[in-house]
């Protein structure tokens, strides 16, 4: 079956994939660096994966704490906004791109996450979809390297040929995360069903129960020290 061809909507800046912000076209023109799109959009990812530390406490469900421009603003983010900036930065360098979203079951988490949230089920992980050498292919730049290593997990390298999803065991053979639910991908990010859902799911995180403490401190506090 052949994919779906890219549109123009998948160059296009929108309010939360902000890919005409000063920051991300600045951020696209430092980090894009390759001899064609599949090695500029690798460059990206690892940009983005790396350079902003995954932070799933502070969650702002308001459009300015959503688009893709706030990660850069804040030097961290969690799944669906560093999702959004890898789009946003891929469209800024004129590789088409979308985002999609999936649940997963977390077997991994830290004891303050399990408590606020009341379940081990991730609804609306998000990734990013980009057209590469003629195919959508999945991008998942949350997990910087750095808290891979302290929480043992198995970083998401990526290639820009085959997806990049999260490995199903850790580095011990526990198991990581399980795909639940495949909800697709979208031209851009669908922040009114993703507010519904969380405002449902995780009551408690959205009062912002979490926000006053360090994601970082509590993995180095169940972790013992880096290796």
């Amino acid at each position: 079956m052949t994919p779906p061809q890219p549109t123009p909507a998948h160059l296009a800046p929108t309010a939360l994939i902000d890919a005409d912000h000063p920051a991300v076209q600045a951020f696209a023109r430092e980090h894009a660096q390759g001899a064609d799109d599949r090695e500029r959009a690798v460059a990206l990812y690892l940009a983005v994966r790396d350079g902003f530390r995954y932070d799933p406490y502070q969650v702002d469900l308001r459009p300015e704490g959503m688009r893709a421009s706030s990660v850069i603003e804040r030097g961290h983010g969690w799944c669906v906004p560093k999702a959004a900036l890898l789009a946003a930065a891929c469209r800024a360098a004129g590789i088409p791109a979308r985002v999609g979203y999936a649940d997963v079951r977390n077997h991994l988490s830290t004891a303050r996450m399990r408590e606020v949230m009341q379940t081990d089920l991730f609804v609306w992980h998000g990734y990013a979809d980009l057209w590469l050498d003629g195919r959508w292919v999945k991008a998942t730049p949350a997990f910087n390297l750095s808290l891979c290593e302290r929480f043992g997990l198995l970083p998401l390298d990526w290639d820009g040929r085959s997806d990049s999803l999260y490995h199903p065991y850790d580095r011990a053979g526990h198991r990581h995360m399980e795909y639940v639910h495949q909800r697709g991908a979208f031209d851009d990010m669908p922040l009114a069903q993703i507010a519904a859902d969380f405002a449902r799911v995780y009551p408690r995180i959205v009062a912002g129960d979490t926000v006053a403490a360090s994601f970082d401190a509590d993995v180095r506090r169940e972790t013992g020290p880096a290796s």
